[in-house]
C-alpha cells in the first residue's frame, strides 16, 4: 500500500493541535468538494484523501498509531503484541510467528539492535528495506447441523467473511468438535500466508433419540396386549426400520439393546454404537362396556 502523508494532505505540521487539524480539514473540504467542482475530475479523489486524513488525525488514538507506524497504523495492535512477546523472550529473540493470533514462536539470532531494525523495515518511509511477512489471523466460525445429517458423511456449504466454503463432514461427528481448515483464515500481511479457519460443529437434535457418545437411547410405546401376549413390534432407527420380537409378559420400562444400531463411530468405517430401546407400555383408554367386563373377569381370575 502506498504511503500517504496525512499531515501533508491537510497542510499542517506534525505537532498541529486538534483545532488546527479540524480547521484545515474544513477549509480543504469546502475547496475540493465534488459538488463545487463539477468540471474537475480530480476533485473527488482529492476530497477522498482529505476525508481519509481527517478520519485518522482527528482521532487521538488513531493519530498516535499513525505517528508511530505510518501506513501500517491499522496493524498497530498486532505489532505491539509482537513487541511484547519479543521482549518476554529476550533481546536476541527474532519474531517468526503470527502477531494476529495463534502460533507465535521465536528463534534466537542476531544482535540486540535487530529488533528495532526488524520493525522499522516494515513501515514505508521509515528506513526502507525488505518488508517482513506476517501470517494472517485465524478465524473461528460455528456450523450447525442436525443429528440426522451427522449420522451420514455429507457435504456442507457455508459462508465465512463473504467466502463460500464447501466441506465434507464425516459421519459420527461430535457436538462441539472443531475442524481446522488450513489457509482459509484472514489474509497475510506483506504477502505472508493466510491464517487458518477453525469450525466448531453444533449438532441440533431433530430426532426422538438421545445420543451419548456413539450410543443412542429411545423410549418406544408398546400396547398392553402385545406386552402381555407377546408378538412383533416395528421400531425406527436412524438407519431404517427394524422388526423386534416381543416376549410375553414384557414389563414396563424394560430396555433392550440393539447392537450396532446406534451412531456411527467418527472416521471408523462400518463401526457403530448400540441402540437402547426402553418399552413404555400404554394402558388402554375409553374402554367399552364389554372390555370393562373382561378386565373385571381377569381381575377376579387372578
Amino acid at each position: 500500500m502506498e504511503y500517504i502523508d496525512y499531515y501533508k494532505t491537510l497542510g499542517v505540521d506534525k505537532d498541529a493541535s486538534e483545532e488546527e487539524i479540524k480547521k484545515a480539514y474544513r477549509k480543504l473540504a469546502r475547496k475540493h468538494h465534488p459538488d463545487l467542482n463539477p468540471d474537475n475530475p480530480e476533485a473527488g479523489r482529492i476530497f477522498q484523501q482529505i476525508n481519509e486524513a481527517n478520519e485518522v488525525l482527528s482521532d487521538p488514538e488513531n493519530r498516535k498509531k499513525y505517528d508511530q507506524y505510518g501506513k501500517d497504523w491499522k496493524h498497530a495492535e498486532q505489532f505491539e503484541e509482537a513487541k511484547r512477546q519479543q521482549s518476554a523472550y529476550g533481546s536476541h529473540a527474532q519474531y517468526e510467528g503470527n502477531p494476529f493470533g495463534g502460533g507465535q514462536h521465536y528463534t534466537y539470532s542476531g544482535d540486540s539492535d535487530d529488533f528495532s531494525d526488524f520493525f522499522s523495515s516494515m513501515f514505508g518511509g521509515r528506513g526502507g528495506g525488505r518488508q517482513s511477512r506476517f501470517r494472517g489471523q485465524d478465524i473461528h466460525a460455528k456450523l450447525e447441523v442436525t443429528l440426522t445429517e451427522a449420522y451420514s458423511t455429507h457435504k456442507q456449504t457455508f459462508t465465512v467473511n463473504g467466502q463460500n466454503i464447501r466441506i465434507t463432514l464425516p459421519a459420527g461427528i461430535e457436538n462441539g468438535q472443531e475442524i481446522k481448515l488450513a489457509h482459509y483464515g484472514g489474509p497475510g500481511v506483506n504477502g505472508g500466508p493466510k491464517g487458518d479457519l477453525y469450525i466448531t460443529i453444533g449438532i441440533k437434535n431433530d430426532t426422538n433419540f438421545t445420543r451419548k457418545g456413539n450410543d443412542l437411547y429411545c423410549d418406544v410405546p408398546l400396547d398392553l396386549y402385545k406386552a402381555m401376549l407377546g408378538g412383533e413390534q416395528v421400531v425406527e432407527t436412524l438407519g431404517g426400520k427394524v422388526k423386534l420380537k416381543i416376549a410375553p409378559e414384557t414389563q414396563n420400562e424394560v430396555t433392550v439393546r440393539l447392537k450396532g444400531k446406534g451412531f456411527p463411530v467418527y472416521k471408523q468405517e462400518g463401526a457403530f454404537g448400540d441402540l437402547y430401546i426402553t418399552w413404555q407400555i400404554k394402558l388402554p383408554t375409553n374402554l367399552s362396556g364389554k372390555e370393562k367386563e373382561l378386565f373385571q373377569q381377569l381381575s377376579e381370575e387372578r
